[in-house]
């Protein structure tokens, strides 16, 4: 099977997907003449022509609400935000207009389209550039919140997203535009909330999603060196959310831990810990254990950027402590 990067995944998922249906249209920032902030959208204006790769002025509100307005009027927008940061200035438009029209009209409209862009830290960007918002757009019913890990599963989800009835933030990293992986040459969709079990293992699970899967995965090939057996569950969508996966694998290691690169508060680790705790609660043979960002504004010095964000040291070490290990 052939290896490609995540930024060609996308766009093989983008370009496929505007071939198969002519409603399809790309919007943001820099993503025709520029060829995309970060090559995803690389040679997709020589194809389909400025009427189907458009490109805005630095006004995320007001492309946002066009997009919303021609997914209600029978087109399928793909808003790029160059980072979801500045979808801050939008979210009016995603929340009170996308996420809410099907319900607010009884169902007379409806909003399938997609929002995408990258998320979280992507080096020394300092505190405006370098938020999580997959918490805070999963908060809201409506909409549905995709984060992919890895090129196989970009271009599957990205596909599904696109034909999607509902809208979907689609949420990527600029640290793994450049990762590579296999994808194969035929068509294939990955279904929208379903998990997978990245790592099987026996003696505790570890739930992650996005670029922190390398943090999980990373943490679960040390320990197997240490004889200790993590299975590793990629969410892949934080809303909906696989809980049954992540149960299944609870009932049968009895611990849990939870990587996510966001603030603590009201986290999707959060809400994993809960719903463990409530449906699992028996099994559990030690406290739910959550690794996340410090709860502070990402610093711009690299070595306090490192301090403060979840790495595989932090991850083992609560491993070991939801194990009674030193």
């Amino acid at each position: 099977m052939r290896t490609i990067q995540f930024r060609e995944a996308l766009r093989e998922a983008l370009t496929e997907e505007m071939r198969r249906d002519e409603r399809v249209f790309l919007m943001g920032e820099e993503v025709a003449e520029y060829n995309g902030a970060y090559k995803v959208s690389q040679g997709m204006l020589d194809e389909f022509g400025a009427e189907r790769i458009i490109d805005t002025p630095i006004a995320e509100l007001g492309f946002a609400g066009i997009g919303i307005g021609a997914a209600m009027n029978g087109l399928r927008p793909i808003i790029e935000f160059m980072t979801f940061n500045f979808s801050l200035v939008a979210i009016d438009q995603v929340i009170n207009s996308a996420a809410k029209v099907m319900s607010m009209s009884g169902g007379q409209f409806t909003a399938p389209m997609v929002f995408r862009g990258p998320t979280g830290s992507a080096g020394m960007l300092s505190s405006q550039h370098s938020q999580n918002f997959e918490n805070w757009y999963a908060n809201c019913p409506g909409l549905k919140v995709v984060v992919p890990s890895n090129p196989y599963d970009a271009k599957g989800l990205l596909k599904s997203s696109i034909r999607d009835e509902d809208p979907v933030i689609f949420m990527e990293s600029e640290q793994m535009y450049g990762d590579k992986g296999e994808v194969p040459e035929e068509e294939y969709l990955i279904p929208i909330g379903v998990a997978d079990i990245k790592h099987p293992g026996k003696d505790v699970t570890i739930v992650s999603f996005g670029k922190m899967m390398k943090i999980a995965l990373g943490a679960a090939e040390q320990l197997e060196k240490e004889n200790i057996s993590a299975e590793v569950i990629d969410l892949r969508t934080v809303r909906p959310i696989d809980y049954k996966t992540i149960l299944e694998s609870v009932k049968k290691t009895n611990r849990l831990v939870v990587v996510e690169e966001a603030w603590p508060l009201a986290s999707i680790s959060s809400e994993i810990a809960f719903h463990v705790q409530h449906n699992a609660f028996d099994y559990l043979d030690a406290p739910v254990k959550r690794v996340t960002c410090r709860d502070v504004p990402l610093p711009y010095a690299p070595t306090l950027i490192e301090a403060s964000l979840p790495n595989i040291e932090r991850t083992i070490k609560a491993v070991k402590s939801v194990l009674y290990k030193k």
